[in-house]
């Protein structure tokens, strides 16, 4: 496909999507009445994290727009906002999932955007067999029961998600049936990314780790140290935050001694990541002379280029996600988005998963519906349809579902920020793909 000219590739992706959704044929011509089929979005449409759930919830309105009905059957949207203004909330995705499997009408839901609020909804989604298609949750205890696996650990032990102070996957779904899907990949294949691309593609082989107090970044952390090793590159020193004390001076001052070319840190701006960077000014040579990795928590953040005070060229953070922007075959979406919407400030990173998950549940939509000769598809058959997608022609790539829901596309984006300025946008530097195999 790669040798194809431009426009041939995007009329194939569009001919090759039109055969897995039989909605692509438009509104039916019939007088009769369409029944109606209800899906529901949970999001955190206000709030923290509204400006990036609300490009979200574009994306998904978008292609529902385009495809207003489906096998004789009105499609709309019911959406819920677990933010409510504030931080989003476990409480609230819950009960939003108990409105969406009161209603008859409403068989499948797409969301929630965050792990916390999934790990409230799964449970109950899954006692209603109610499908979820997220397009931006990658904690890996939402589908399996291992936090970190062996090889990802320096200490060579697996990390289950209960020793890591979190639920098992296997304890979310009471009837022992999977019927959670998502677009993104999974957190412990941040860090591999990030020491794959310092070793391969920088050539640097020697770099300092620290991480904040939470599971979560100390996760990231292990999983770099341990792949750099692997890779056979050296960890010179390790380091876990005080958050009461964040001077690292001492500890910065002796691991360039050591001869660090780098660091990698594990948590998030509010975790004081970009702080770090600051630091680093004075005993390490500014700018991406002195790579500083991370994870999502810092990646696109505009906080952490305002706090790394002049010295955030050379951050490159990860984020467990396909970057649409950058694929030619998603550009004629895109443009048609951009177009319908009136204004670039409605896209966003999750856009274009969000519009792959509406897509994808649609063809999963349309063989339930056939199944059943017509009628308003049982919930635990859009949940069977789902667990068998593979190479679904999506516009972030081809993808489907392995066993435990997780995407087949396992791939992350590496960004960059291109000034001083908090505002400018960050720059794709590369991406990591996994798909063919994990690195552990």
């Amino acid at each position: 496909m790669r040798s194809l000219p431009f426009m041939l590739r995007a009329l194939l992706l569009a001919a090759a999507t039109c055969l897995v959704v039989a909605a692509c044929t438009g509104p039916a011509t019939s007088n009769t009445p369409l029944s109606p089929l209800e899906i529901g979005v949970d999001l955190p449409l206000t709030g923290t994290e509204g400006r990036a759930a609300q490009p979200a919830l574009a994306g998904i309105r978008f292609y529902t727009q385009q495809h207003p009905t489906l096998d004789g059957f009105t499609v709309s949207l019911v959406t819920a906002d677990d933010g409510a203004g504030g931080a989003p909330s476990p409480d609230r995705g819950a009960a939003n999932v108990r409105r969406f499997v009161a209603d008859p009408n409403l068989v499948a839901m797409i969301g929630p955007f965050d792990s916390s609020v999934a790990r409230a909804e799964i449970p109950i989604a899954n006692t209603a067999g109610l499908a979820m298609v997220s397009p931006a949750t990658s904690s890996p205890c939402l589908t399996r029961d291992v936090y970190l696996p062996v090889l990802l650990d320096p200490m060579r032990r697996s990390i289950s998600c209960k020793e890591a102070g979190l639920p098992n996957a296997s304890s979310l779904r009471p009837t022992h049936l999977n019927n959670f899907f998502r677009l993104t990949t999974t957190d412990e294949l941040q860090g591999p990314a990030a020491a794959d691309y310092l070793f391969n593609t920088l050539h640097l082989i020697r770099a300092a780790v620290i991480s904040d107090h939470e599971t979560y970044g100390q996760s990231l952390a292990a999983a770099f140290d341990s792949r750099l090793q692997r890779l056979g590159g050296t960890v010179v020193g390790t380091l876990t935050l005080d958050a009461k004390t964040p001077d690292v001076s001492g500890f910065l001052k002796a691991v360039k001694s050591d001869g660090a070319q780098a660091v990698y840190f594990g948590g998030t701006t509010q975790d004081r990541a970009c702080e770090v960077r600051a630091q680093m000014a004075t005993i390490f040579p500014e700018g991406e002379a002195t790579p500083f990795l991370s994870g999502d928590g810092v990646a696109q953040d505009p906080a952490c280029v305002g706090t790394a005070a002049g010295n955030s060229l050379g951050i490159y953070a990860t984020a467990p996600f396909v970057d649409a922007a950058n694929l030619d075959g998603a550009q004629p979406v895109i443009a048609a988005f951009k177009r319908s919407f009136g204004s670039t400030a409605a896209y966003g990173p999750y856009t274009m998963l969000a519009y792959d998950a509406a897509a994808v549940l649609y063809a999963a939509l349309d063989r339930a519906i056939r199944g059943s000769g017509g009628q308003l598809p049982v919930r635990g058959n859009v949940v069977s349809q789902l667990s068998t997608t593979t190479q679904f022609p999506g516009v972030t790539g081809t993808f489907g579902f392995d066993a435990a829901g997780d995407t087949t596309n396992r791939t992350l984006s590496l960004f960059e920020p291109t000034g001083p300025d908090p505002a400018a946008p960050w720059r794709l530097v590369t991406t990591i793909d996994y798909s063919a195999g994990l690195p552990y």
